[in-house]
């Protein structure tokens, strides 16, 4: 497993694998992107029809989005479907060329030369792991998160500007690497035969520690966060959070669009320092109804308690994937130990092998994982909907996210590959949940005109 799928697997705590809006992958296109944009949605109409047909209003907002724009974002998506795959053979490639050449049992003995505590070793190890595994990934790394955004307009920084959060980002996921797997090394030495459920134990209060700690002191390493201003936006957001029983007075901004086009939130904190935050492009370019939708929804992973609920499932998925990393590292080292210079689980310069079985797994189980996300964001999406009562503001927030997400995959699709619920299958919630309120005063009023 390269920097890049450790960073990943470290995402599972700090965010639970995307609660804020936005995901994707692609091919590279030349073309910039046409956004959607308030202005180019037509407005609707100030009185509701008496009933609403949830498919037929789905389809004429699926429509705002054709042409060009439509296919740059389903290019775009599509291509990520490949880069999994790619992701997870580099993976081996870069753990295989650390095992036949020698480097990781290289580093295994520097390390023991610098100190014969077995516990120490291991930091040392991870360290230079981390280091070396970075360097060889970085020509995909640079691929995948610079020039592939830029090409299709979903990212605002130069290279330099690029390179520094790229560096930022290795610093705290090397020092979570090597505070998870010192701890998993030394469960290993404890109990070789029965490592696999001790340390799946580790990591769930490993992920768990670090998604309370990440929002409020890791985010801000990447962005500046202060108050949101005082006006109605402010006191909206604060009374959906009231009434919802979440616990804060503080709702901040933070300046993605130094990083990015993408519009996100999210409802993080723990003992006191439970805060809103959201971006300065959700602000500047959404309506208040989508800015209380997107809100509506993010508050529901908070009242729903997803954190917790997703440490529980992945800590499931990393239970089967530690046993299926145990049994591959003994059948795999009982032939290629010698070579490697590699003999047992507990020694560290094993851990190319057990990042790339864990690499392999985690590839077969994408359907999985997916829909445990998915699942979650689901049910926010109800929630938000109940919460916010803006059914139509979530539609056009979702034709928002058209720039990075395919809206209209085949059934098949959404399952594979999609770990939030596609355009179509959020629009037609939205949709379903207004036919069945449009007696509502508030929902016969009609959704907020574009301005």
């Amino acid at each position: 497993m390269t920097f890049k799928h450790l960073a990943a697997c470290a995402a599972i705590a700090f965010g639970m694998l995307g609660f804020a809006t936005a995901d994707a992958q692609s091919t590279p296109s030349p073309v910039p992107v046409t956004h959607v944009t308030v202005q180019s949605l037509p407005a609707a109409p100030a009185a509701q029809p008496a009933s609403l047909d949830p498919e037929k209003a789905t389809n004429a907002y699926l429509a705002r989005v054709s042409g060009p724009a439509r296919a740059r974002s389903d290019a775009y998506f599509e291509g990520g479907y490949a880069l999994i795959l790619v992701d997870a053979l580099y993976s081996v490639v870069v753990s295989a060329l650390l095992l036949w050449l020698g480097i990781s049992a290289g580093m295994r003995n520097i390390a023991q030369g610098i100190t014969r505590s077995r516990f120490l070793q291991v930091p040392i190890y991870v360290a230079m792991f981390m280091v070396v595994t970075t360097v060889l990934s970085f020509p995909l790394n640079l691929y995948e998160d610079f020039y592939r955004e830029h090409a299709y307009g979903l990212s605002n920084q130069n290279f330099l500007q690029w390179f520094g959060d790229f560096g930022k980002g290795f610093g705290v996921s090397t020092l979570g690497a090597v505070i998870a797997l010192t701890l998993i090394y030394s469960v290993i030495r404890a109990t070789p035969r029965m490592w696999w459920a001790w340390g799946t134990l580790v990591a769930v209060g490993f992920f768990a520690f670090v998604a309370l700690i990440a929002p409020v002191f890791v985010s801000p390493l990447f962005n500046t966060y202060k108050e949101l201003r005082p006006g109605p936006v402010r006191e909206e957001i604060l009374t959906l959070a009231r009434a919802n029983g979440i616990p804060t007075t503080h709702v901040y901004e933070f300046d993605a669009s130094r990083q990015t086009t993408r519009i996100s939130a999210n409802v993080s904190g723990f003992l006191g320092t439970t805060r809103v935050s959201l971006n300065d492009n959700l602000l500047n370019q959404c309506t208040p109804a989508e800015i209380e939708a997107v809100l509506g929804h993010e508050m529901g992973h908070y009242v729903l308690n997803h954190n917790v609920i997703l440490i529980t499932w992945f800590g499931l998925v990393f239970l089967v994937a530690f046993m299926f990393v145990n049994w591959g590292f003994n059948g795999l080292v009982n032939i290629f130990g010698g070579n490697w210079d590699v003999r047992s689980i507990d020694d560290p310069a094993g851990l190319p092998v057990l990042t790339a079985l864990l690499s392999i797994f985690m590839l077969i189980a994408t359907p999985v994982t997916n829909t445990i996300t998915r699942t979650a964001e689901a049910q926010a999406d109800i929630f938000g909907l109940n919460a916010a009562r803006q059914p139509d503001g979530f539609a056009t927030s979702a034709l928002r996210l058209s720039t990075y997400r395919k809206l209209d995959p085949t059934p098949l699709e959404e399952f594979v590959f999609y770990d939030h619920p596609s355009g179509r299958t959020r629009i037609f919630t939205a949709m379903r949940w207004k036919a069945a309120h449009l007696s509502d005063p508030d929902i016969k009023a009609g959704p907020v005109s574009p301005q």
